[in-house]
């Protein structure tokens, strides 16, 4: 597979760099008397000095003297750890609501210098256009931003209404690109098991183009369902929520991506498949999926997951082996990425120390961007067109006519499904719950922790819209809405005033998309998201102070939750168990049938 994600090819650079390890031209930037963690054996060496030249590695040993010339920029280590530039293998731009460029400045000074990303939030919205308008964005970076491109969009054919579809063309079509390295999340494993046609030959185009195929499998059947996911050419799969669901896809050699996001924490438990040394490994990834703007200014991006993996008992070598040269294997492109070996792409980090990962230098393609937490190449301003920021398409403003949710019976107790949220995890559960009656309608109930909710198509204006309940919020007034709503990215709306949840949605109607949080009447907080619904132009310390600002309204609200908005953008995932509400309706993510609001006796 051909690596646009280097400054100069090998062939191209191959006989300059035999002449810089060998002395007889000078290197570009020499870094010297460093602890080089070495992850092709798993060993610390020290002293150890790296030349590089043309964007890639020369000379690894112990003294590089002879390659330092007039010109040579030399990098005193001073005994601190050279490692390879971190990697993200799996990563949702968008949900940072950041653009590319936004994204870039806020992780480059963590040590990242490439993420493996799916872009299919723009994808459900805009469509493969969507798709272009990140890679171009995230190509005028330094960041090595490998585009997987979007399989499953809708996510759920037949159950939510999305802006746009994928189908095997439109995948082909991006295989040629040299930028895509892979697809992204197959999240249709029902249809991969079924044998659909559809989703099998979004899988053939990308194993017919020497692609990797990513994962994502939801299903209990760790037997012969497994085994059938990854024989049908899938290589990774990140929604291990069990050890033993992680062990068992490393047993069966698929790279089980562990990973630790904002809003769902899975490394506590998924960590113990690998921590100790009980078993190798070199199948395990470490990913986010996705990050928060808080959690990236105040936490990290993949320097955090390091610190929670040693924190959760995995060695720090092993730890630094599953975000570079494992990933990296991963997706087929060791050959240029992950180590810190003759001839790979000089993408280096250098930390203080391997327990809390402090950042000191960041080298990308033998360039120095990051120094000390602080980013120091120049990246342009972001720039989307004009359509891809009139993203909201109602037929009209949301009114609370809408809202009314007519029961079976005039008066008295009925049992409704409910949506139960879990703090922390991307799972759901069906919880049956009574609710009481009135002149033949039947609303919120906060004082049990009961919430209203509706989805509304906002993609074409057709109308659509579904209506149920949420339980797990804690929240006891006021309401909230959102268009970063996974993965259809409708107009979702929670509450449990309905006079609220209309403000909420005519707000978010005005601003072309965004998160807010209401309360009698008024707006408490308001993160106005215009490219696609889903991100915004600030800064990274921009948008999360207006996400501080929201956060802070949810507690006003009552909400109990770690990170709700992550939480409560998945309501709409009818891609994973149990229970979802799409702007068709509730959906049984088990069987994959729509299923009734009110529950039989």
């Amino acid at each position: 597979m051909k690596n646009v994600f280097c400054r100069t090819p090998l062939w191209e650079a191959a006989k300059t760099l035999a002449g810089v390890a060998q002395g007889r031209a000078p290197a570009q930037l020499v870094v010297r008397g460093a602890r080089l963690v070495n992850v092709c054996t798993g060993e610390i060496q020290y002293p150890v000095d790296v030349a590089c030249a043309m964007g890639r590695i020369a000379y690894v040993g112990s003294d590089a003297s002879h390659c330092i010339g007039t010109g040579t920029r030399v990098v005193d280590a001073e005994g601190k750890y050279l490692a390879p530039g971190l990697l993200d293998g799996h990563i949702h731009i968008e949900s940072s609501m950041l653009t590319p460029v936004g994204f870039a400045a806020a992780v480059i000074p963590h040590g990242t210098v490439g993420v493996y990303f799916d872009p299919h939030e723009i994808c459900n919205v805009l469509g493969p256009r969507g798709v272009e308008l990140m890679v171009e964005a995230a190509g005028r970076t330094p960041l090595k931003a490998m585009l997987t491109m979007p399989s499953c969009v809708p996510a759920v054919p037949g159950f939510e209404d999305t802006g746009a579809s994928v189908d095997a063309a439109d995948v082909a079509k991006a295989m040629e690109d040299p930028r895509c390295v892979a697809l992204g999340e197959m999240m249709n494993d029902p249809g991969i098991l079924t044998g659909a046609d559809g989703p099998h030959a979004i899988v053939a185009e990308t194993l017919r183009a020497e692609r990797t195929v990513t994962g994502h499998y939801t299903m209990p059947d760790m037997d012969r369902g497994l085994n059938a996911y990854i024989a049908s050419g899938v290589r990774c799969c990140h929604e291990s929520v069990r050890a033993e669901e992680a062990l068992a896809k490393m047993r069966l050699g698929m790279y089980a991506m562990l990973r630790e996001g904002s809003g769902w924490r899975d490394l506590h438990e998924v960590a113990r498949a690998v921590a100790g040394h009980k078993v190798d490994s070199r199948f395990a990834v470490l990913v986010t999926d996705d990050a928060h703007p808080h959690t990236l200014v105040s936490e990290g991006h993949v320097d955090r997951l390091l610190r929670r993996a040693v924190a959760e008992g995995i060695d720090a070598v092993a730890a630094l082996q599953m975000v570079t040269i494992n990933c990296a294997q991963c997706f087929q492109m060791d050959q240029d990425l992950g180590s810190i070996t003759p001839g790979k792409c000089a993408d280096l980090v250098l930390f203080d120390d391997l327990q809390n990962f402090s950042v000191r230098l960041v080298v990308i393609d033998g360039e120095p961007v990051a120094q000390d937490g602080a980013l120091t190449a120049p990246l342009p301003a972001a720039a989307f067109p004009e359509w891809a920021r009139r993203s909201m398409h109602l037929p009209g403003p949301v009114t609370a006519e809408q809202l009314t949710v007519r029961a079976p019976v005039d008066e008295g107790p009925v049992r409704v499904r409910t949506v139960e949220v879990i703090g922390g995890s991307a799972a759901t559960r069906e919880a049956i719950v009574t609710l009481y009656a009135r002149n033949g309608q039947v609303g919120a109930n906060p004082a049990a922790d009961v919430l209203k909710a509706a989805v509304f198509e906002r993609h074409r204006a057709t109308g659509k819209f579904g209506l149920g309940f949420l339980k797990g919020f804690g929240i006891t007034r006021g309401a909230m809405a959102s268009t970063v709503a996974h993965d259809a990215h409708n107009l979702l709306v929670v509450g449990a005033s309905d006079a609220d949840m209309v403000l909420a949605a005519n707000t978010l109607l005005g601003c072309e998309g965004g998160m807010c949080a209401v309360l009698d009447g008024k707006v408490l907080g308001l993160a106005p998201l215009p490219i696609a619904g889903l991100m915004g132009e600030g800064s990274a310390e921009e948008m999360a102070a207006l996400v501080e600002t929201l956060g802070q309204a949810w507690e006003t609200l009552g909400c109990t939750l770690p990170a709700p908005f992550m939480t409560m953008a998945l309501v709409s995932l009818a891609c994973i168990p149990e229970l979802r509400l799409t702007d068709r309706g509730l959906v049984d993510c088990r069987d994959f049938t729509f299923a009734d609001l009110f529950a039989e006796d």
